[in-house]
């Protein structure tokens, strides 16, 4: 068998099983890729090559990469982009949970041992700021631009809503006006790294 011959067989190989892990049919995939099913058979039966447009597609649907697709898998388990979404949203969860869970153990504390001090619920407004944190750590190791917009937002606002609610007494809500500025330099940011990412 040519080397060409055998690239195709491992190619159709590759894109089968990445198929099912996703639980798509050849026709849903097909029309996923603007291609007829019989393509897509073709190709995962080692009879044709999809062209590298087709592959790079392929590759960002499965969220593998293209050497995942071209390659002779040994006992290597790709997870699918769905499976990975979930783990991803779940390590979210539990680690914002546990901002929440210092908050309620400071506010138990505060009730026991500070009984009199009438601002203990300010803890969850803590909570907040420290949930976007957590959120925006994780949108920038992971590339969710949206994501990380609105949890820089949250983050700025409720920031100055914790320092205006602990300064009460003080009266000092022109704190929001900072907020403006941020805000606009956060989209600014965000807008102009995008626009310089496709310049380069």
């Amino acid at each position: 068998m040519e080397e060409q011959d055998l690239l195709a067989v491992t190619i159709g190989k590759n894109l089968t099983r990445l198929r099912k892990m996703a639980n798509l049919t050849q026709l849903e995939l097909a029309e996923k890729l603007n291609y007829s099913d019989k393509s897509v058979s073709k190709w995962e039966q080692g009879n044709g090559i999809p062209d590298v447009r087709i592959l790079i597609q392929l590759a960002d649907l499965y969220g593998v990469s293209l050497d995942d697709l071209v390659r002779e898998q040994q006992q290597v388990k790709v997870m699918p982009k769905n499976a990975k979404r979930r783990q991803r949203l779940i390590t979210v969860l539990l680690s914002s949970g546990l901002c929440w869970l210092v908050a309620v153990i400071v506010f138990v504390g505060i009730g026991i041992f500070a009984p009199d001090f009438t601002y203990g619920w300010v803890t969850f407004l803590y909570a907040v700021p420290a949930t976007a944190i957590v959120v925006l750590v994780f949108s920038c190791i992971w590339h969710y631009k949206w994501v990380r917009i609105i949890s820089i937002s949250v983050l700025v606002w409720s920031l100055l809503a914790c320092i205006y609610i602990t300064f009460l007494k003080w009266n000092i809500w022109l704190i929001f006006l900072i907020g403006v500025p941020l805000q606009i330099l956060a989209l600014f940011f965000f807008v102009w790294r995008k626009k310089a990412h496709f310049r380069d």
